[in-house]
């Protein structure tokens, strides 16, 4: 896997209701869904104009029976699964899926930060770089942003973690400061505190027509609940929920 440690890879939607998924997100940020695959519990690709988005995996009523939810999850690539895992834990992480593999696919786990935050870590098998991030490509991820109810608890946790270091700050009033986050000397997201909201990781993607996308998320199911909103650099962004209530976000120029 040739991206470099703490580095996003991949983003997976968790949904009861593949089907209706495709229907809501294609035309919403124009996606396309692959066919589900046998081999892998019905998992199935999300593909761009120029790449990957990232993948959906179907909710079964065991999964649901353990606590899993309708929800998107971010892959942080590293350079070995257990040795993350097991520095994680150290750091107060819980273990939510031990290490596994996937035949030509990579090594991966889920996890819950301290603040109960999930993630994957996976190392992939693969010797093509993931483009899933981004941040100027139509269907891309562009931005990863955590909310959490403990902002310094999470620097502790996560910076050493990955390799991450902070940027700049931007106070936020009554809810403090948006902390910027960079990995290599890129932007990558940021974190806030919050605690009106269970922990979580949350994803934006680009779209190239927000109006439009907006429209489509109303007329299929899903609400607006932030924007159109401008964020410095010009550009615009809604805060947003698909059909099943999982959280996502769109950006356009």
């Amino acid at each position: 896997m040739p991206n470099r440690h703490g580095e996003f890879i991949w983003y997976e939607l968790l949904t009861a209701e593949p089907e209706e998924a495709k229907a809501f997100y294609e035309p919403v940020v124009g996606w396309r869904f692959g066919e589900p695959s046998p081999d892998h519990a019905g998992y199935r690709e999300i593909r761009t104009e120029t790449g990957h988005a990232g993948g959906v995996l179907p909710l079964t009523q065991e999964m649901r029976d353990h606590g899993a939810r309708p929800t998107w999850l971010g892959y942080v690539g590293v350079d070995d699964v257990d040795a993350t895992v097991a520095k994680a834990q150290a750091a107060g992480a819980t273990l939510l899926m031990p290490a596994w593999d996937i035949a030509g696919i990579g090594r991966i786990a889920l996890l819950a930060d301290p603040q109960g935050a999930p993630f994957y870590v996976m190392r992939g098998a693969s010797e093509e770089a993931s483009d899933a991030f981004s941040p100027d490509s139509v269907g891309h991820a562009t931005w990863n942003e955590l909310t959490t109810s403990d902002l310094e608890a999470a620097k502790l946790f996560y910076l050493p973690l990955f390799g991450w270091t902070l940027g700049d700050t931007m106070p936020m009033g009554e809810m403090g400061d948006y902390q910027f986050l960079e990995h290599g000397g890129r932007m990558i997201g940021a974190m806030m505190q919050r605690g009106d909201t269970r922990p979580s990781w949350n994803f934006c993607f680009r779209t190239a027509d927000l109006e439009r996308s907006v429209d489509d998320i109303k007329a299929r199911g899903g609400s607006v609940t932030y924007g159109p909103a401008e964020v410095p650099g010009g550009e615009r962004i809604v805060v947003a929920l698909d059909p099943e209530s999982s959280q996502f976000m769109l950006i356009a120029k």
